[in-house]
């Protein structure tokens, strides 16, 4: 008998990794909630709990992720990293590599750069790099080795910069749902009139026009991305 499943929609791995709370949703919140609609285990790691903030607390900040992660519907984790210090460090990608080997994913997604946070500009090292520490044999990080097929790069940068993706997503269906999760961060301000809403909706709808749809969220890969078929092209 022939399954029904094949390897194209079996169930996979992903891990998003953010520098702080509320940058997984603003850089790909439609993607992570059609990800996890379709079947995908999604996982988001949070490298730090954002605060101190003019009008946060660590207390604050804790709900409203919680309130935003219930939306999205994945499950979330927080590295523990200081806020505003986090550096690209040996300790810092072996504790990454740690959550890696944890949740085994096929795919992690961290931040593109550069950027002018620098927060963003050392996650994205330690990412890169916690990603080959993972794989180590004979190390003292915890877990068994683990190598993610692939690296790609969301959009959540401080700059203003022309974007070049690799590939969007077509988050049509999911773009009101992202807002709602982005909204849960009230004490950052995102739902204010011309603040992060806005801005990346505007972004959202621009992508979206670059590939005929209503809102699209865009990524990047260093590496070449291989396709098993074209039924998903937009």
């Amino acid at each position: 008998m022939i399954s029904n499943t094949t390897e194209t929609n079996r169930a996979r791995r992903y891990l998003v990794v953010a520098p702080h709370p509320d940058d997984g949703e603003l850089g790909m919140g439609g993607t992570i909630l059609k990800l996890v609609r379709q079947g995908h285990a999604v996982h988001l790691l949070d490298m730090c709990n954002g605060e101190p903030t003019p009008r946060g607390s660590p207390e604050t900040r804790e709900r409203e992720w919680t309130a935003a992660t219930r939306i999205l519907g994945c499950t979330r984790s927080n590295l523990g990293l200081v806020n505003r210090q986090i550096t690209h460090d040996l300790a810092s990608r072996h504790a990454l590599a740690a959550v890696i080997r944890e949740v085994r994913p096929e795919v992690m997604f961290i931040p593109f750069s550069p950027d002018a946070h620098p927060d963003h500009v050392a996650v994205t090292r330690i990412a890169e790099d916690a990603r080959f520490d993972a794989k180590l044999t004979k190390t003292n990080i915890p877990g068994e080795p683990w190598h993610p097929k692939r690296i790609i790069y969301y959009f959540c940068t401080h700059l203003r910069i022309d974007f070049r993706p690799t590939f969007c997503i077509d988050i049509s269906d999911t773009q009101s749902e992202k807002l709602r999760a982005c909204a849960c961060y009230e004490s950052q301000g995102l739902a204010t009139p011309g603040g992060a809403i806005e801005m990346v909706t505007e972004t959202a709808a621009y992508f979206g026009n670059r590939i005929g749809s209503a809102y699209a969220e865009p990524f990047f890969s260093h590496e070449v991305i291989g396709l098993a078929g074209l039924s998903e092209l937009v």
